[in-house]
């Protein structure tokens, strides 16, 4: 495996150069190309993410298929203008010259993507890659193998191995290609592991885009709507079984409004995922991915519980069905493992509070999360929660919605990640931005140079203007 990804990587340094090259025309037939291969593989992308996750095929259209369809669709689109170079302003010292910002390929890129949304996040930064002009080697998660399987498959059939290319396989094969000197390394996953990509890439200095997780937050304060608030958060937490980087980690919410809120929350989660008999409804919420992770869960669950944490409602797990129901647990001990790692599952702490300053310096006191959902009514308290507080993105009386729009910036800061990607700012990611300087060919060097201004008139002039 190692000869065949040395053979792969430098057949695509040896073509970067040429792709430096395509116009417009070319990368958007590309993108083209990558869509139709795409549909004509629905139906085993379907199969596949119920294979891996027990993904209902609603829940893979809305998530994964539409999500990528639209990005592709906003990228052939917005392309030609993105390639233009862009103007920048003069300064006093080259008020002749023309100044302009072009973007280049960065070349050869890895993206490395997770399990969890196997089939989006690995085509969302790969359609950023292509429209900005790059070669690009996949490493899509062995969890998820038979996504892994269907994504090799199209890029098989869509693309040339000097231009993008695809290997399936456990950490090794991940470790091997993390030892090249990549130009630009596109990593989503854990903070855990993106501390490992990131050292790695720090040995050959290549450029990393980390869009990993955290603890994401929900404040509630007494003026929310709670049974609109409880509905939303429901579905983002429980969609994918909480199985989502952006999933609510755990709620702040006034004590005033706690009871209601957690009624309103398990009548919602009932509806959307439950059987009228109590029971898991198989067809509309997926599975744990595998048995570490589910016995991950079932682990800080008691652990919780152990150190005096009630658990409000559900609790109940099915091992051979990798399945943990929908759960909430209430006077959670801030010193428990549940409130120290990212969740990453249907478990959803409840804390209550009546300082409204308390959610400020419990979320302060943690590293920032990749997002932070805030549920009011107040003005005032909406502009002071999101001023005092910092994260990758925010959304207010709502929650996950902000990754679905190509207009925004999507990404963390510090643990949850680093740079941004979707849209333009995805296109930017994979792009050098060059500066480049057209001066004039008049002969100024003896008005601005200073062994030519003898006099001091030229510097009396800047230094007016400074």
């Amino acid at each position: 495996m190692t000869q065949i990804i040395n053979t792969v990587f430098e057949a695509q340094k040896q073509n970067k150069y040429a792709l430096r090259l395509s116009t417009a025309t070319e990368r958007i037939d590309k993108l083209h190309l990558l869509k139709l291969t795409i549909e004509k593989y629905k139906s085993e992308i379907y199969g596949a993410l119920q294979t891996d996750l027990r993904k209902s095929k609603f829940e893979t259209a809305v998530t994964e298929l539409i999500f990528i369809s639209s990005e592709i669709d906003f990228a052939i689109k917005n392309l030609r203008s993105w390639m233009e170079p862009g103007y920048a302003a003069k300064s006093i010292v080259n008020f002749m010259a023309r100044n302009r910002i072009y973007y280049e390929p960065k070349g050869v890129c890895l993206i490395i993507s997770p399990w969890n949304y196997p089939f989006q996040l690995t085509m969302s930064p790969l359609i950023s890659a292509i429209a900005a002009g790059n070669c690009v080697i996949l490493k899509p998660s062995e969890f998820s193998s038979a996504t892994s399987a269907v994504i090799a498959k199209i890029i098989k059939a869509a693309f040339n191995k000097n231009e993008i290319a695809c290997f399936e396989g456990d950490e090794s094969v991940s470790r091997t290609l993390l030892e090249l000197p990549f130009d630009h390394i596109f990593f989503t996953g854990s903070t855990a592991v993106g501390k490992i990509v990131m050292k790695a890439a720090a040995a050959h200095l290549t450029s990393v885009t980390l869009e990993l997780g955290g603890k994401s937050p929900v404040i509630i304060d007494e003026t929310a709507k709670i049974k609109n608030a409880a509905t939303k958060i429901a579905w983002g937490k429980l969609i994918n079984a909480g199985q989502t980087c952006i999933a609510p980690d755990y709620v702040l919410i006034h004590e005033s409004k706690i009871e209601e809120f957690i009624s309103f929350y398990k009548s919602a989660a009932q509806d959307m995922f439950l059987n009228k008999n109590g029971l898991i409804n198989e067809s509309a919420y997926a599975k744990i991915i595998n048995i570490r992770h589910f016995d991950r869960l079932t682990a800080l669950i008691k652990d919780a519980v152990n150190k005096g944490a009630e658990i409000a409602w559900g609790g109940d797990s099915v091992l051979l069905e990798h399945t943990i129901y929908p759960t909430i647990l209430r006077n959670v001990d801030f010193d428990c493992k549940i409130m120290q790692e990212e969740i990453f599952g249907p478990v959803l702490p409840v804390i209550p509070y009546t300082n409204p300053d308390t959610p400020i310096r419990m979320i302060n006191e943690k590293s920032k999360p990749l997002a932070i959902y805030i549920f009011s009514e107040s003005k005032a308290n909406i502009k002071h929660l999101l001023k005092s507080t910092s994260s990758g993105g925010a959304c207010v009386n709502d929650v996950l919605i902000h990754i679905s729009n190509s207009h925004l910036p999507f990404g963390g800061a510090n643990e949850s990640g680093t740079g941004s990607c979707h849209g333009i700012f995805g296109f930017k990611t994979f792009s050098h931005e060059r500066a480049v300087v057209f001066q004039s060919s008049m002969n100024i060097s003896k008005m601005i140079y200073p062994p030519y201004d003898k006099k001091g008139w030229v510097l009396k002039i800047l230094e007016k203007l400074m």
